[in-house]
């Protein structure tokens, strides 16, 4: 057992390492702390006693205790709480942990204690918090499966959700953003007349002619109403937009022209320019006043990776009663923007695609991850202006991408308005990404016409990424599958000259109201799969997300924690056991999804070993019993005498 304890130290220390957590072992390093242990010992003397690992974080202290038996993570009486006994304290992880934590609470000025109970090894685990105070009082909260809620960035953020369940900003601002985008589709409904793939554009259009104030070409004063030709409110904005666009070196012109067209709507709508006698002013400054004050001033575009326009879009589109299916458009959430990101571990000195950008919402992840990397300034100007394109085939579409990227000062706008399947894969070669990734339009592709299928978009990007790029897409699960026969050519074409690295299975919300099933796909470009080659299948459907009641999926408290062993399993950083991640090699007809690969590898407990041999027992016992009646009987239901 000393052996397999010392393995289960280990594992833990190198958790506790890999998320940059500063710890002693069997003691702590803080006076205070080490002068309250030294009066902790489990058996009640006096004598000193020590976890296995003490950790100050800021104002917090972590303490852990682990065994290497899962059975010995936590005992309980009878009635439900934790049993504090000696025996109990010594033999269990989670009684041990909270014991050590009471006593630093009750005998430190540290009140801020955490206690972490662990029990198991690398890939069969268990990992529990409590919440202890100085009042032989304690919270048991959640499972984790990492440490990474315990690192000094994040430590602040789960006593607030965990420990005094408050909301945390992000909370906050995800559900303002959704209040935003509720009223201001009441009032584009109210006084606009809008129709829904118009409400966007109305939103971006407005928001670039914001971005000019700083310029000093635009102004919300000067929306006064007026009615004359060239100078109604619709016209201001345009120029204020077109101004916009020049400044950001959008080009050609025929690009910069199809822009404009499409934020036409700002002067060609009647209704929009006149004074509404309700508002007193036209419903563009109402809007422009509307945007100013709720999205332009209060988020910073530049610090973070959410798709606000997109945001925008998705909610007009729901409030509509549509979801953007008609074109195939599904608009991807930003949490998975991100991790995809991480997956293929976007780095600043890649190139990164986009073929089928829609909002540009994979664009604005791998620049905000990139710039958050970069070291200078230059780097970061080269991400902004020449590390990030993207193709899209609606116009609308286009428009709103092409204002998220500017509204970044992405200094270029790298995006084209095309059908990418249309493209020559060497001609988009040439542009050197290192980086794909793609959301496809889903459910496009027939019999009749196979290069709607998500795998043929899936392939075409492959091909169009320089040797050795990473890809990452997300597509609906019955695309792994490859039923019918021109999928099943695809998937081996993919096979014989790229490679598949694995599929992880996602949350069936991903995607909530919309009703799709999917899974992200990760690749390497140009290097043919090996038939040896091992492939990563992982079942993420738990991921820590949730819907909620007129908000719809939202960020729950484990999910974190869960993305963060997701990244550790994925990058072979950690083990974990078949049910979450199975390794295997695969076949153009295989299903590629964790469902089909999977196998059961938990080692039984002494009590499932108890129940088997129980239920056999019963069933030879039954077996006799029966057979014994047969004979009675005769053989042949007859009784005998």
């Amino acid at each position: 057992m000393a052996k397999r304890e010392t393995k289960t130290d280990l594992w833990v220390a190198n958790q506790l390492d890999d998320c940059k957590i500063t710890y002693t072992p069997q003691g702590s390093d803080v006076k205070e702390i080490d002068e309250a242990l030294k009066t902790a010992s489990k058996s009640g003397t006096g004598n000193a006693g020590y976890p296995e690992y003490v950790a100050v974080i800021g104002d917090f202290v972590l303490v852990i205790e682990d065994k290497a038996d899962v059975a010995r993570h936590v005992k309980l009486t009878e009635a439900g709480i934790l049993d504090t006994a000696t025996t109990a304290v010594k033999d269990y992880a989670i009684n041990g942990a909270y014991f050590y934590a009471k006593h630093i609470a009750q005998h430190s000025p540290f009140k801020k204690v955490f206690a972490v109970g662990v029990s198991g090894d690398a890939k069969h685990h268990e990992i529990t918090p409590l919440w202890v105070d100085d009042r032989e009082g304690y919270k048991r909260l959640p499972d984790i499966d990492t440490f990474v809620w315990f690192t000094e960035q994040n430590i602040g953020e789960y006593y607030t959700r965990y420990v005094l369940e408050e909301a945390t900003d992000v909370e906050k601002t995800t559900e303002q953003i959704l209040k935003d985008a509720a009223e201001l589709h009441e009032y584009l409904r109210t006084y606009g007349t809008i129709k829904d793939q118009d409400k966007s554009l109305v939103v971006a259009g407005i928001l670039l002619a914001l971005d000019e104030i700083e310029y000093g070409g635009f102004s919300i004063k000067m929306l006064t109403g007026d009615q004359t030709p060239g100078m109604r409110d619709g016209d201001k904005l345009m120029n204020a937009v077109r101004g916009r666009l020049t400044r950001s070196n959008v080009g050609p012109d025929a690009k910069k022209d199809k822009l404009l067209s499409e934020f036409d709507i700002l002067q060609t709508s009647f209704r929009l320019n006149e004074v509404n006698d309700t508002l007193g002013k036209t419903p563009l400054k109402f809007y422009t006043e509307f945007l100013y004050e709720h999205v332009f001033k209060n988020i910073k575009y530049h610090k973070t990776s959410e798709d606000f326009i997109g945001r925008f879009y998705g909610e007009f589109m729901s409030y509509s009663g549509g979801d953007g299916q008609t074109l195939g458009i599904i608009l991807t959430p930003r949490h998975i923007c991100d991790l995809m990101c991480e997956l293929v571990d976007v780095r600043p000195d890649d190139v990164v695609l986009d073929p089928t950008c829609g909002t540009a919402g994979f664009l604005i992840s791998a620049m905000h991850r990139m710039l958050t990397l970069a070291d200078t300034e230059q780097q970061k100007k080269s991400i902004k202006k020449k590390q990030l394109h993207g193709f899209e085939l609606q116009s609308n579409m286009f428009a709103v991408a092409a204002a998220n990227m500017i509204l970044r000062r992405d200094g270029n706008s790298n995006l084209e308005c095309c059908d990418f399947l249309k493209k020559n894969p060497a001609q988009v070669q040439m542009k050197g990404a290192t980086v794909g990734l793609m959301n496809p339009p889903y459910s496009q592709g027939t019999k009749a016409d196979p290069e709607q299928y998500e795998l043929s978009f899936i392939e075409h990007l492959l091909d169009s990424l320089t040797v050795g790029a990473r890809a990452a897409v997300i597509v609906p699960q019955s695309s792994m599958t490859g039923k019918s026969k021109a999928e099943s050519a695809f998937k081996s074409s993919i096979l014989k000259h790229h490679t598949l690295e694995g599929v992880i299975t996602c949350n069936t919300n991903t995607f909530y109201g919309v009703g799709t099933n999917p899974v992200i796909a990760i690749f390497t470009a140009h290097e043919p799969h090996e038939a040896e080659h091992i492939c990563k299948f992982i079942d993420f459907r738990d991921d820590g997300y949730e819907v909620r009641a007129h908000v719809g999926l939202v960020e729950g408290d484990s999910a974190k924690d869960k993305k963060q062993h997701l990244l550790d399993v994925w990058h072979n950083q950690a083990e974990a056991p078949s049910k979450f991640c199975v390794e295997s090699t695969v076949k153009p007809d295989d299903e590629w999804l964790h469902s089909f690969y999977y196998f059961n590898d938990e080692i039984p407990s002494d009590a499932d070993f108890e129940k088997a041999i129980g239920d056999y027992l019963a069933f030879e016992f039954s077996m006799v019993m029966q057979n014994r009646e047969y004979l009675f009987m005769g053989g042949d239901g007859d009784a005998k005498a």
